[in-house]
């Protein structure tokens, strides 16, 4: 091997902004810790072959990630290998995660907008509640999940927004719910929109209510490549030594656009521990915090990929 990719995404913390629009994950650890494995890299040369470094925008929700690729970046900065880390709140620190195959779900999702017909909340005979429609839809879709998917595949619906009205003696003529379908299998993926569609536009129409459903797939599952996960493996392993590698890791159903370039060159994706106790709470939450204790870890880690899959010749 001659060339590989390591890879950082990037974001912006919203907990000082829009406290109500959380994306904390660390991203600006990340960054560090690839700039630290990248001057020490620089410095000693103690590897043969060319490493690309990715700093790469918008990875929440905005898929940075499909951007670079549609914008070039492997046949701009052609490579045989690509790897990714991202920090793993509730897994010890000093602690590695990596599997071969499906690592992470694919990401799409919904927005459905409830038609109904307004009118004083005292007198909810002259409308069509669009607020009671909307809540039917919400318990409704979760037996796309619970009753519409074999039990041994995996697929969440999760409806994380609703929204209508404005005041406390009005019913609204509108409602938009929104959310989010992660799931693995192709087929799985397929049957998801069709069935949001059919139980929206039912529940509605059993309301007296219309339902129009916007459905965007996002982000592809994360897929490892098995003889890159092994080498991201073995690396970890060469910092935190092999008990503290979990090589067939638990699967998430959080996703990440660093699987569009894991559908252009094989590579791997791999969790590092966050810790389980102050700062260690999870992705998105309001109170998660990156713990630098793993910085160095991460460095070496990056460090100790590069000299091992483009080993110094001799």
């Amino acid at each position: 091997m001659d060339a590989l990719h390591i890879s950082e995404a990037t974001g912006l913390d919203y907990r000082s902004v829009h406290p109500g629009k959380m994306h904390a994950c660390g991203h600006d650890g990340h960054m560090a810790m690839l700039l630290g494995a990248a001057r020490y890299l620089a410095e000693t040369r103690a590897f043969s072959g060319t490493v690309h470094f990715i700093f790469q925008p918008a990875e929440e929700n905005e898929g940075g990630g499909r951007a670079m690729i549609e914008d070039g970046l492997f046949r701009r900065f052609p490579v045989e290998a690509v790897y990714g880390m991202h920090n793993w709140p509730g897994m010890p620190v000093g602690r590695f995660g990596v599997r071969p195959g499906p690592m992470m779900a694919a990401f799409d999702i919904f927005e459905i907008i409830i038609e109904g017909h307004g009118a004083h909340a005292a007198m909810p005979h002259l409308g069509v509640d669009a607020i009671v429609t909307g809540s039917a839809i919400v318990g409704a879709l979760q037996t796309i999940a619970s009753r519409a998917t074999d039990p041994l595949e995996s697929a969440v619906v999760s409806v994380t927004r609703f929204q209508a009205g404005d005041t406390w003696n009005v019913l609204p003529d509108r409602a938009v719910l929104a959310g989010t379908t992660p799931s693995f299998r192709p087929d799985v993926r397929d049957a998801l929109e069709p069935a949001i569609r059919r139980i929206a536009g039912s529940v509605a129409e059993a309301h007296g209510a219309s339902a129009a459903v916007h459905y965007e797939r996002r982000y592809p599952p994360t897929i490892n490549d098995p003889a890159e996960s092994e080498r991201a493996a073995a690396a970890a392993a060469a910092v935190v030594g092999a008990d503290n590698v979990e090589r067939e890791a638990r699967p998430s159903m959080g996703a990440e656009d660093f699987a569009f370039m894991l559908n252009e060159v094989p590579g791997a994706y791999v969790w590092l521990g966050n810790g389980g106790g102050e700062g260690g709470c999870m992705l998105h939450n309001a109170h998660y915090d990156f713990n630098d204790a793993v910085l160095p870890i991460g460095a070496s880690y990056w460090a100790a990929l590069v000299e091992s899959v483009l080993p110094q010749r001799s």
